[in-house]
Formats: C-alpha cells, sequence, structure tokens
C-alpha cells in the first residue's frame, strides 16, 4: 500500500515538538531556526521536528 503525500503533509508538516515539555507545536521552519517561536507551555526555544512512528510486527 503506497503512503499519500497529502496525510503525511497534514500528520507531520510544519509541526514542531518542544525538547523540554514534549508539547507540539505548528510552526515555519524558518522561525524556528532563529528561535522566534516560543512553547507556550514552558516558554523553551529549542524545538525538533515530529518524528514518524515504526510500525512494529508481532
Amino acid at each position: 500500500m503506497g503512503k499519500i503525500a497529502e496525510a503525511t503533509a497534514r500528520i507531520f508538516g510544519r509541526k514542531w515538538v518542544c525538547r523540554k515539555c514534549k508539547t507540539v507545536m505548528k510552526a515555519d521552519s524558518s522561525k524556528i531556526r532563529i528561535h522566534k517561536i516560543v512553547c507556550r507551555n514552558c516558554q523553551g526555544k529549542n524545538f525538533r521536528a515530529k518524528t514518524k512512528e515504526k510500525k512494529t510486527i508481532k
């Protein structure tokens, strides 16, 4: 089964996770790079991109 590009962009595109409190925020990557975006919970400025989950087969 193929991946749908629109669904992948909606789930993972422009979403960033705070490294301190793990809050997910939606923002532009250029603003994240210059530390203009601030976390709404902890006021942190360090973010990482949302990672895709790996499926495990049981």
